[in-house]
C-alpha cells in the first residue's frame, strides 16, 4: 500500500471523520439533551461542509454494543440531493434507529449497563480508520483526514489495547485524532490519542454554546491550524490498564516479550505464553519510596 507521506494532498481540503457518543445511559443524566447537542452537530458538520465544496464529512454512530455510519456527505453529494434540510433529517432518523437498535444488542447480548457504561469507541475509531484508508486508496489525491471524538461516557478500560492500537494506527497514517469532551470527566484514552497524533484535546466549560467550541477549535483545516493558537492540553493521563483484570493502574508488572501490562505478577504471560522463573516482590505490599 502506498504511504501517506507520498500521497498528494491538497492544503484547504480536508475528511473530517466525526465519532459520535450516543451512549443513553449517558444522555439520560447529561446537563445537555441528546436533541440539543444534536442540533449543535449538525450545524457543526453543515459548517465544514460549507468552508470547501471538496470538504467531506462522515459522521460514526458509538453505542454500547455497536457502532456504525450513519452520514457520508459523499453519498448525499453523489445522491444528488439539493435539499439539505432533508439530507440532515435523513441523518437524524439513522441515528434514532441506531440508538434503538443498540438498546435492543445490549438488552439481548446479556451486557450489564448502567450509568458508568462505556460507550464501544474502539470499534468506532477502527471504523474511521477504515473508512480512510479507502479514502488513501482511491488516488493519488485526497483530503487531510482527521478524526474528531465527541465523548460523553466514561473510558471503557476492558477497550485499552484496541484503543491503543487505533491512536498508533492512526500516528502512522498521520491522521490527528482531535477530542471534544461533552460529559463530566476527562477521558485518558482520548488525552492519550491527541496527544501522540498531534490532534487537540478541549473540554468545554458551557455545553450551551457548543457549536462556538466546535467552529472556533475544529472547523479550521490542517494547513490553518499552523497559524492558530488553539488550546493545549494541561496534562496527560498516561496511566495504562492492566490485561487480566481490565483496570486502571499506576504500577504493575510488563512481559518482556510481549509488553503485556498486569496488575499482579503472574509465572505464565496470558497473552504470548512466555514463562517467567524469577519470583518477583508484590508491588501492593512494598512501602511507599519518597
Amino acid at each position: 500500500m502506498t504511504s501517506a507521506h507520498s500521497k498528494l494532498y491538497s492544503d484547504d481540503v480536508s475528511l473530517v471523520v466525526v465519532i459520535v457518543d450516543t451512549n443513553p445511559f449517558f444522555w439520560a443524566g447529561a446537563a445537555l439533551p441528546f436533541a440539543d447537542f444534536f442540533g449543535h452537530l449538525i450545524h457543526f458538520v453543515n459548517s465544514l461542509l460549507l468552508l470547501n465544496h471538496l470538504n467531506q464529512v462522515v459522521v460514526i454512530a458509538a453505542g454500547v454494543s455497536s457502532c456504525a455510519y450513519v452520514f457520508d456527505s459523499g453519498n448525499a453529494a453523489a445522491s444528488g440531493s439539493p435539499d439539505v434540510a432533508a439530507t440532515f433529517a435523513k441523518a437524524s432518523r439513522k441515528v434514532e434507529e441506531f440508538v434503538k437498535q443498540d438498546a435492543r444488542d445490549t438488552a439481548g447480548n446479556g451486557t450489564v449497563a448502567g450509568g458508568g457504561a462505556a460507550s464501544l469507541f474502539s470499534g468506532a475509531l477502527s471504523l474511521a480508520l477504515c473508512y480512510i484508508q479507502r479514502v488513501f486508496r482511491s488516488g493519488t489525491r485526497h483530503p487531510q483526514p482527521r478524526i474528531l471524538c465527541l465523548q460523553g461516557s466514561p473510558d471503557g478500560p476492558e477497550q485499552y489495547v484496541a484503543v491503543m492500537n487505533s491512536i498508533f494506527s492512526a500516528q502512522r497514517s498521520m491522521v490527528p485524532i482531535d477530542s471534544c469532551i461533552v460529559g463530566t470527566q476527562d477521558s485518558a484514552f482520548l488525552q492519550q490519542a491527541s496527544y501522540i497524533t498531534g490532534g487537540v484535546y478541549l473540554k468545554p466549560q458551557e455545553l450551551s454554546g457548543l457549536f462556538q467550541y466546535l467552529a472556533a477549535v475544529f472547523a479550521s483545516d490542517l494547513h490553518s491550524r499552523a497559524f492558530l493558537r488553539l488550546p493545549k492540553t494541561l496534562g496527560v493521563d498516561f496511566r495504562a490498564s492492566c490485561f487480566c483484570h481490565k483496570k486502571t493502574i499506576d504500577m504493575g508488572y510488563v512481559c518482556s516479550v510481549c509488553l503485556s501490562i498486569f496488575c499482579k505478577y503472574h509465572k505464565k504471560c496470558s497473552t504470548c505464553g512466555s514463562e517467567f522463573s524469577r519470583v518477583m516482590p508484590d508491588l501492593n505490599s512494598m512501602p511507599d519510596q519518597k
